[in-house]
């Protein structure tokens, strides 16, 4: 597998095939104080803040392994270099998957969702890889292997460190293993498409589909310039503003009945036009959703999120605006390239308008030349509420910072 490391100062790169084996190298690391950089599939190395101290890279692609298979209890257990498209590979045959999506399911890592949280447009149904997680092993900054959770769904014993764990992009912890919570496949899905003239009507329709028995396993609606990119629709009608989409699995019957209920709730509400995509057609709508391209993610109460996808617009030029309508997650992308005038939306627009309404934003992929210009405060914001306890435990887990330093908040030494 093919990594992308140009992001990292690395000085060497070891390749583990076991936890012993990992866990030795990070004691090392430690103790002469040499930073550790996980690699999984190395798509997402660029994430956060860009870590500038000459280290070790630490390779997980040798730990690609199914160790359990619980199928009858929709659990399994892995290692974290085993690639997405692999894991679909192996729970197809039972008609099980993990409802969770990569950009590139052929590079992006087990180990690297987790690190990352990561999810597609279906976490408005089934949440992020947190939710999914309901086990670990781990090393930690000092080289000392340890489990959170089980391998049974049902697990309620002690503090739920998997869930600090996962999302923390490896500055807690190396994971080693992860059993995850499996689901059963569809029989069929659908993408219905809401073309909208104004944002009020955007909120007039999203309001309609909370009060029906509708259960969309994505909401996500698109505004600006990628509202008229994806192919199969064309451009926008002339004074349209967004695109909702709306999406629906289950089987053939209960899909059908979804796609004309909103068909007949639509005639009462203004909606320019709507489109059905279904079948092997939805899979597509899907996979563009996921990759389209994001410079900032946004974290907002929900019923803000059209509000602010609308001032937004008012106040950058030819912005793109993706939104996880039912999740409060706007993710941005800005047309301007140069490395000063993006630092400057970022410092005089973006963030003077999102932490005002309680919103809270994060750069996902700064160029280099950007982030030369960002400090820990441009890429984070301020310290979030528990920030204290959140550092605490960050040093407990790795005392001496090695993990990932420079790549989040809690991760400077």
């Amino acid at each position: 597998m093919k990594t992308d490391t140009n992001h990292l100062p690395l000085v060497e790169t070891a390749c583990p095939t076991s936890e012993g084996e990992l866990a030795e190298v990070v004691r090392r690391a430690c103790a002469e104080g040499t930073p550790v950089y996980p690699i999984g599939g190395g798509t997402v190395l660029d994430y956060g803040g860009m870590p500038s101290e000459p280290g070790i890279g630490l390779s997980l692609v040798g730990l690609n392994r199914v160790i359990d298979y619980a199928a009858d209890d929709m659990t399994i257990t892995v290692e974290p270099g085993l690639t997405l498209a692999e894991l679909r590979k192996t729970l197809a045959p039972r008609g099980q998957r993990l409802p969770v999506d990569a950009a590139e399911p052929l590079r992006m890592t087990i180990g690297g969702i987790a690190a990352m949280d990561l999810a597609g447009p279906r976490r408005y149904a089934f949440g992020t890889m947190r939710d999914h997680a309901i086990g670990l092993r781990a090393v930690d900054g000092q080289g000392t292997a340890f489990s959170t959770g089980g391998q049974v769904v049902k697990n309620a014993a002690g503090y739920n460190l998997g869930r600090l764990l996962v999302g923390s992009l490896g500055t807690l912890g190396i994971i080693t293993q992860v059993t995850l919570l499996v689901r059963p496949q569809p029989e069929t899905s659908a993408v219905v498409i809401a073309e909208m003239k104004s944002f009020d009507a955007v909120e007039q329709l999203l309001a309609a589909l909370s009060k029906t028995r509708i259960s969309p396993v994505a909401l996500e609606v698109l505004a600006g310039p990628v509202a008229d990119h994806w192919a199969a629709l064309g451009p926008m009608r002339r004074g349209s503003v967004a695109r909702v989409f709306i999406g629906l699995e289950g089987t053939g019957d209960e899909v059908a009945w979804m796609v004309e209920t909103l068909r007949l709730q639509w005639r009462e509400l203004p909606v320019a036009s709507s489109t059905v995509i279904s079948g092997d057609g939805a899979g597509p709508t899907s996979e563009w959703l996921l990759a389209l391209p994001a410079d900032v993610a946004i974290r907002i109460l929900p019923g803000h999120t059209i509000g602010l996808m609308n001032q937004l617009l008012g106040q950058l030029t030819q912005v793109s605006l993706q939104a996880d309508a039912g999740n409060g997650e706007i993710r941005l992308r800005l047309s301007e390239r140069r490395p000063e005038a993006f630092a400057r939306a970022v410092r005089e627009v973006l963030r003077p308008t999102i932490e005002p309404c309680g919103g809270r934003m994060i750069l996902l992929h700064p160029a280099d030349e950007c982030a030369a210009l960002l400090g820990p405060r441009d890429l984070w914001g301020p310290p979030p509420a528990g920030h204290a306890l959140m550092q605490a435990i960050k040093d407990r887990f790795d005392p001496q910072g090695i993990l990932n330093p420079g790549r989040s908040i809690f991760a400077n030494r």
